[in-house]
């Protein structure tokens, strides 16, 4: 993202220098010597509201075909990556519901930072941990988070401090969901 960004900033930046076919560089006559003043801020990683509602019609479809609450899938795209279709976290997982390259696969992903599916195979995941976990959501969301393996070690929301976080983060988003749709 910080590339993207400062990319653009150059590539935007009034230059001072032209550049002749042969490589001759040369100053404009009437060049004026401005330097670009860019700043950039990536503490937050705040969504804006157009990204919040730019992947709903794949959603939907998602929701749709997995009998899923699309705003379930919303929460976990919300939680998982803010939206960024081209998030990659630390431990290699990808896209808008990042998942692992191994999962994604399984699943049917063969490009997992491609939206539609990634949110395919999110949502399948989902389903799959849901019915696994006979519709508890906060359990499915947990082994979302953590890992199956982790849930039925523990029987439970494994004592992880980044697991518990994610649940409850993902079910107050949904519940705030829910109540603004009452």
């Amino acid at each position: 993202m910080r590339t993207l960004l400062l990319t653009a900033a150059a590539l935007s930046a009034p230059h001072a220098v032209k550049v002749r076919a042969g490589g001759e560089r040369v100053r404009p006559s009437a060049t004026v010597n401005v330097r670009p003043n860019v700043s950039v801020n990536i503490d937050s990683f705040d969504a804006p509201d157009s990204a919040r509602d730019a992947y709903d019609d794949l959603i939907s479809e998602a929701a749709a075909l997995y009998k899923l609450d699309p705003r379930m899938i919303k929460a976990v795209m919300e939680t998982e990556s803010a939206f960024n279709a081209m998030a990659v976290s630390p431990v290699g997982a990808m896209g808008l519901m990042q998942l692992m390259p191994a999962v994604a696969a399984e699943l049917g992903a063969d490009d997992p930072m491609d939206p539609k599916q990634n949110i395919m195979a999110g949502a399948r995941y989902l389903r799959q941990l849901l019915d696994s976990h006979r519709g508890n959501v906060r359990l499915a969301l947990a082994s979302y988070n953590a890992g199956p393996g982790n849930v039925a070690k523990y029987n439970a929301i494994p004592p992880f401090p980044e697991t518990q976080t994610y649940v409850r983060k993902v079910t107050e988003l949904l519940k705030d969901a829910q109540t603004s749709d009452d």
